[in-house]
């Protein structure tokens, strides 16, 4: 805590504006507008320093920036407003020379007064301008710390524009429409679009049959109306898709009674359709008429907040048949390694008793409480290995966090591979990291935990600990990399397989989603250097933000709207889904929050890049996954534009629990999965896979040249699994880069030698460090090679650096698995080939 004076000092400026002495009472044609409505900023100095605090109409309260210059506190109105007076009650670290600004859309801003040599106290500035958006943007301040206010007022005429109603107008009527089937000519699907009552479709008799319908283009979709005739379907889902193939349901219904009904629905989608499930009848399904209503024809502001749609389960303690929602969706994720579908699991604190949640694919679990003990579980949180016949090497997509675990039978199982974070957990007992019998497992990745009984990795080949608590770990295959970890082992790289640092030089938590009474905030943990030990319960310097400031992305949504929510100066929250996108969506304002729930999926359509991140300070992506579309993009997800050079050190930008698939689903084909440009940025856990199994696989119906492409400097990487590519997998030409733990298997389906030689060397290096970089470092890496095309091929080498002083590679290893291809060296031409067919690493502790 920081102590100051709290006086206040009421003068004159002396420049631009003049400051009278003290608040002149607002005319009765002038309201205040801005207290109440949301507020946002570009820092807070601690979650008891929100911006919110600065628009609650207390004075008690206030907003306080980080302390350095360039900060802003903004205000959203709501609705277009002709502003007319602003004030400022400044709190001791008031703001010397700063800009009132207004904007219409949260991304272009007006300066409307300029102020130079304030001298704090209160400032009543008379203006001139409209806008939804209020800015006080601080160039300089008067003291060594932040910005900070008591309240920002702004009054004016709220005479502007305001959000409008579901459109009344039937969207669908006469729009091209089809069907599963039709019962004859005299009922085509056209019929029940055609506003006419006395027409209608109607299906053959059996289960299942739809009806769609094409809007000519996407549309926000807020009502539905059906008409049913007698035929009507008892059990039906209200669907949209982008593109008439992959459809996300808005509405199910269990209980229908046909006749006429109305249902509001929220989502987004070019084709509409009502598919049913179960008739009401013996005959088939029939519709006198489907009318669909929209929100594109309003000129009102999207709308942060609301419910976090329908693949988002939130039970408590007292929830009847809980263990039956976790085994029923289990029992459909078991195994649906490559489906469509995704569910998060949300636990109000408090204490469960009894159960076992089994997690399949794309399922997540996670408290919500502050800390992780406000959830406990007297129970267990299981991943097993049974639908693989006891092989765990592809348990991908899943994850447990903010939540304590006492086992049942003292240790919990938790048997992933990659893409599975264990983040934020208490256990209460000891954790097992293999299948059950022992079988192989290819993991995985530890934060922020704390497990008071001993953690045994046994048959897992790699895993990766990061901040937490263990009271003791035994062995380990390959690769057990710890960093600021009480309890771990001490390294020995040797004989063993482990690496340990006593600190993580910089880290900052993944953001997540928390109760604060009934109603939902993202918590956003602050930045930590050399940390050891879990970051909780103090949660110190987090910030917390209200739902309100995000847009809550709901299957179905549109790039377009994502973007204009974005440019409003929302947050992103993704809620369960697969989300086709035909435009980029651009993160251009510092300090978003980008966050999914339950491995949220984004698809860029037609060659279009999936995100970018400009070179602001602050962004956190985390919590989802990037799935390449069948048309190549050039680089699935960019952080900074090309030549960026802004320094970010203070506030970095992190991208966590972030994942890149190209192929396995379907062909895919990417250039560069992930390009990082900005400096200082943070990637704490990813696993960045072009597929070597699944749908579309093959040397070029997968293609992706490269995994991660690092430009800027002072990159940080913790936790970096990078898989398959069709070139390098790792390419880092910026300066004073540093890995902790990297794991790697080269592309499988290499056709032969004569396809990954380059400058006469046979084979691209899995982590290759460009030759222009002269100061880099590394810690734990290993690369594995498993050539089933050609099993022939002997590999240079699994890494490349330039013999600098600068340039440090510690704990590093190549294995050849089951004889399927050969290194021929480590590192460079250093390091011993590897063995003939037994899967036995060759090590270097240090190079050079």
């Amino acid at each position: 805590m920081r102590f100051r004076s709290w006086g206040i000092a009421l003068a004159t400026a002396a420049a631009l504006v003049t400051i009278p002495a003290q608040t002149t009472p607002a005319s009765a044609a002038e309201s205040l507008l801005s207290q109440g409505k949301t507020a946002m900023s570009s820092s807070d100095e601690s979650a008891g320093t929100a911006a919110s605090y600065a628009v609650d109409g207390n004075t008690g309260t206030r907003w306080s920036s980080a302390g350095t210059d360039t900060q802003w506190l903004q205000v959203d109105l709501g609705a277009t407003a002709t502003i007319t007076k602003v004030v400022l009650n400044w709190e001791t670290a008031y703001g010397k020379d700063y800009r009132i600004q207004v904007s219409g859309n949260g991304s272009t801003w007006t300066d409307i007064k300029t102020v130079t040599n304030g001298d704090g106290g209160t400032d009543t500035l008379d203006v001139s301008g409209q806008g939804r958006y209020v800015r006080l943007y601080g160039v300089s301040r008067a003291t060594q710390y932040g910005y900070s206010l008591w309240e920002f007022q702004v009054f004016g005429d709220a005479g502007g524009t305001t959000p409008t109603a579901c459109d009344t107008t039937n969207a669908a009527k006469g729009k091209t429409a089809t069907a599963s089937s039709t019962e004859n000519a005299g009922t085509p699907a056209s019929n029940a679009f055609d506003g006419d009552n006395g027409t209608r479709w109607s299906s053959q008799s059996s289960d299942p049959q739809w009806v769609q319908v094409d809007l000519g283009s996407s549309q926000d979709i807020c009502k539905v109306d059906l008409n049913w005739e007698a035929a009507y379907a008892k059990a039906f889902k209200i669907q949209a898709s982008a593109n008439g193939q992959d459809w996300t349901t808005l509405k199910d219904v269990t209980n229908g009674t046909g006749g006429t009904a109305s249902y509001d629905v929220s989502g987004s989608g070019r084709y509409l359709r009502v598919l049913g499930t179960t008739r009401g009848t013996v005959y088939g399904y029939s519709l006198w008429e489907v009318a669909v209503h929209t929100g594109s024809g309003g000129t009102g502001p999207i709308q942060g907040g609301g419910d976090l749609g329908p693949n988002v389960i939130v039970v408590d303690p007292n929830t009847s048949g809980l263990q039956a929602k976790f085994d029923q969706v289990f029992s459909k994720q078991e195994s649906n390694q490559f489906g469509s579908d995704r569910y998060q699991f949300l636990l109000k604190p408090g204490t469960y008793n009894g159960i076992n949640a089994q997690l399949g694919f794309y399922t997540s679990i996670s408290g919500l409480g502050l800390n992780p003990d406000d959830t406990k579980i007297n129970g267990d949180i299981t991943v097993d290995a049974g639908w693989f016949n006891g092989n765990a090497t592809q348990n991908f997509w899943r994850s447990a966090e903010n939540l304590s675990i006492k086992p049942v039978n003292g240790t919990d199982r938790w048997a992933v591979a990659q893409a599975a974070p264990f983040r934020r957990i208490h256990v209460e007992g000891g954790l097992n990291l293999a299948p059950n019998g022992y079988g192989w497992a290819s993991g995985g990745y530890i934060a922020d935990s704390k497990i008071d009984g001993t953690v045994g990795p046994y048959s897992q080949q790699q895993w990766y600990t990061r901040d937490s608590s263990v009271g003791g770990w035994t062995n380990g295959v390959w690769n057990m990399t710890f960093s600021g970890v009480q309890g771990a082992p001490a390294t020995n790289f040797d004989t063993g397989p482990y690496t340990t640092l006593d600190t993580t030089p910089v880290s900052r938590e993944k953001p997540f989603l928390y109760l604060d009474g009934n109603d939902y905030k993202v918590f956003v943990p602050g930045k930590r250097t050399n940390s050891r030990g879990v970051s909780w319960p103090a949660n110190a310097g987090g910030t917390s933000l209200p739902l309100s400031q995000f847009y809550v992305v709901k299957p179905g949504a549109t790039a377009s709207t994502i973007n204009a929510a974005l440019a409003q100066g929302l947050n992103l929250l993704f809620t369960p889904g697969v989300y086709h996108l035909d435009q980029t969506i651009n993160v251009t304002r510092a300090n978003t929050v980008v966050l999914g729930l339950g491995l949220a999926t984004i698809v860029p359509d037609n060659g279009v890049d999936a995100m970018h991140v400009a070179d602001v300070d602050g962004v956190r992506l985390a919590g989802f996954l990037i799935d390449a579309g069948r048309t190549k993009s050039d680089t699935l997800l960019q952080i900074g534009g090309a030549g960026a050079s802004a320094d970010h050190a203070a506030n970095p930008t992190t991208m966590q629990d972030v994942f890149i698939r190209i192929g396995g689903a379907g062909p895919g084909l990417a250039t560069n999965s992930v390009v990082v440009n900005s400096d200082d940025v943070i990637v704490d856990h990813t696993w960045i896979w072009r597929a070597d199994h699944g749908e579309g696989v093959g040397w070029e119906t997968n293609r992706a040249d490269y995994g991660l492409v690092v430009n800027g400097d002072d990159v940080l990487t913790t936790g970096l699994f990078v898989e398959h590519f069709n070139k390098y997998d790792v390419l880092w030409n910026g300066e004073r880069g540093r890995t902790i733990f990297f794991q790697n298997e080269k592309a499988y389906d290499v056709p032969n030698a004569a396809a990954v030689t380059h400058d006469g060397i046979v084979g691209y290096a899995a982590y290759k460090v460009a030759d222009s970089v002269d100061t880099h470092e590394a810690w734990g890496l290993g690369s594995y090679c498993n050539f089933t095309s050609d099993p022939s091929i002997v590999q240079q080498h699994g890494f490349q650096v330039p013999v600098k002083a600068g340039v440090k590679m510690h704990d590093i290893q190549v294995v050849s698995l089951g004889g399927k291809g050969q290194y021929a060296h480590v590192i460079n031409n250093t390091g011993a080939p590897t063995s003939g067919t037994d899967t036995v690493p060759s090590k270097i502790t240090l190079f050079p």
